[in-house]
């Protein structure tokens, strides 16, 4: 990956938040087929966060020329546990290695902030985001068929253990 094709920051500006629901919303709706109640979905927990910050938390994104185009995050959920959110990369930036590299930035951060375990959901159709994870570590943990988004799928949640 050229790693100078992209600037990550972790420093929130005002559109950030905005972006991030917005990207989230129309990038699913296209791909996945995702209703509206999705985008709410990433919006709700994003919005307390910024509002409630958490020190051990944190939201990178990652950009191009200034133009958005990923983000991920580490949540706080207990004093040893942390929720991998918000994980995108747009289309036209997938392939090129930007990914791993949020991925990489979310769990070194997750290292460093001395938790024990990082979780995360994902759905079933989203085979190259599972392919990391599981080349990461991460091992899946549950699966919960539905259709929360319009869509039928199956929830996953998968289960680093960074203490070995």
């Amino acid at each position: 990956m050229n790693r100078a094709a992209f600037a990550l920051r972790h420093e929130l500006i005002p559109g950030d938040v905005g972006a991030i629901v917005q990207q989230h919303g129309a990038v699913y709706a296209r791909e996945l087929k995702f209703d509206l109640r999705f985008e709410a979905y990433v919006a709700g927990p994003l919005a307390d966060l910024v509002i409630d910050p958490n020190p051990r938390s944190r939201v990178w994104i990652a950009e191009t020329n200034y133009k958005f185009a990923g983000c991920a995050a580490v949540v706080e959920r207990t004093d040893t546990e942390a929720l991998f959110r918000w994980f995108l990369v747009l289309p036209e930036y997938r392939g090129k290695g930007l990914g791993q590299w949020l991925l990489d930035e979310a769990l070194a951060y997750a290292r460093d902030q001395k938790y024990e375990t990082v979780s995360l959901w994902t759905v079933d159709l989203l085979r190259d985001a599972a392919r990391l994870y599981v080349e990461a570590g991460f091992r899946l943990a549950e699966e919960k068929p539905g259709a929360p988004w319009g869509v039928q799928l199956t929830e996953q949640k998968y289960v680093l253990n960074l203490l070995g």
